[in-house]
């Protein structure tokens, strides 16, 4: 049913190797218009894909919540398209593999959460273009 309804639409989201049809109409319907978002920092902070500042004067704590407010469901379709996307593209699966290593403490959580972040910049680029995914072979 969703690869029908979906393919009425113009969905450059498809293109990108990892992400199906189920979770791009998920991210489509969470986000809604791209254009009411100037910028992908805009829609990060909507998806909930923001971390909250741990610090006190000098002090900077190593350990920064995610910042929870925002849109759930669009945060969910993002980070499991993320965890998709380091089982299906290399790009990314690089990406998981170097933040992995340099986490301290929750490293699978934080490496699939700013592996998300990262899906954020791409989602937006994608579809406030609306064309379709060419990853950089050189």
């Amino acid at each position: 049913m969703i690869n029908r309804d979906m393919a009425k639409l113009a969905n450059p989201l498809e293109s990108v190797r990892g992400i199906g049809p189920v979770y791009s109409a998920g991210i489509i319907a969470e986000i809604g218009d791209i254009t009411k978002f100037d910028s992908q920092a805009k829609l990060a902070k909507y998806a909930g894909l923001t971390w909250n500042s741990n610090q006190s004067g000098d002090f900077e704590g190593e350990d920064e919540p995610l910042n929870r407010a925002g849109n759930r469901y669009l945060r969910y379709y993002l980070i499991e398209a993320a965890d998709s996307l380091r089982r299906h593209n290399d790009e990314y699966r690089a990406y998981y593999q170097k933040k992995y290593l340099e986490a301290a403490k929750h490293a699978h959580k934080r490496a699939l959460v700013l592996t998300a972040r990262k899906l954020v910049r791409l989602v937006f680029a994608l579809l406030s273009k609306n064309q379709l995914y060419r990853p950089d072979k050189g």
